[in-house]
């Protein structure tokens, strides 16, 4: 097996293993972590599975581009306050120190 297949392969597995560990909540029970400053917006254009991966995997050339294009950056006062007055729903998953967030989207009818 190829090093990049085997780089793929163990990007499936650790996505499948995130996805058991990401739930929804409403940004409300989010505060203390938003409060700890270790709170990171991943963009609804990208999935956050994979964004989590490519962090678990140390792409950081990846991570570094999409930091830089604020594809993902520390959760801001602005979108904190937004977010808790409409209570919105957030993927949510743990990589510690950090807890990666994204909005939950209203799927189109």
């Amino acid at each position: 097996m190829s090093l990049e297949n085997k780089s793929q392969e163990r990007k499936k597995a650790i996505i499948a293993d995130l996805n058991k560990e990401t739930s929804k909540m409403p940004w409300s029970q989010m505060q203390k972590f938003f409060a700890s400053g270790s709170t990171i917006y991943v963009s609804n254009e990208f999935d956050l599975l994979d964004i989590a991966s490519d962090l678990v995997m140390d792409n950081n050339a990846r991570i570094k581009a999409l930091m830089d294009d604020a594809h993902i950056h520390n959760v801001n006062d602005e979108q904190a306050a937004h977010w808790l007055s409409q209570d919105t729903n957030m993927w949510v998953v743990v990589l510690e120190p950090y807890v990666l967030v994204q909005p939950v989207q209203a799927k189109p009818v």
